[in-house]
């Protein structure tokens, strides 16, 4: 596990409802796992929006997790980029979507490493 830099970001996910915080954390992970193969997306830096951990890299869109009311978690990208348009074309029907804006999930095994990844990715090198 990825160590918490920011005390604060540490405590939103502990405030995260019980059935949240695995999932949140899986998707913590793939964060940093993701941007750690792109040397274009570094420096990562993890930090609160909106309440929320949010990561963001030098020429990329952020990313935030969170609760969502239609689901346990959430992965969350900016709604008015393209990002949520192109995940859906590159793979239609395979996750339970909020519009532009989140990747719902009811457990941590419907996260894909390789699909939810291949967001991740796109969010953070998504300015270049």
């Amino acid at each position: 596990m990825t160590p918490f830099d920011d005390p604060k970001v540490a405590a939103a996910f502990d405030a995260l409802p019980k059935p949240a915080r695995p999932g949140a954390m899986l998707l913590r992970e793939l964060i940093f796992d993701t941007a750690g193969s792109l040397p274009r997306a570094q420096p990562l830096s993890e930090e609160l929006r909106w309440g929320q951990p949010a990561y963001l890299a030098p020429k990329g869109s952020t990313i935030r997790l969170g609760g969502h009311k239609s689901a346990t978690f959430a992965l969350f990208v900016h709604c008015q980029s393209r990002l949520m348009g192109d995940f859906t074309s590159a793979f239609p029907g395979e996750d339970r979507i909020d519009g532009t804006r989140a990747i719902l999930f009811d457990d941590p095994a419907q996260i894909d490493a390789t699909r939810h990844g291949w967001l991740i990715a796109r969010a953070l090198t998504y300015h270049l």
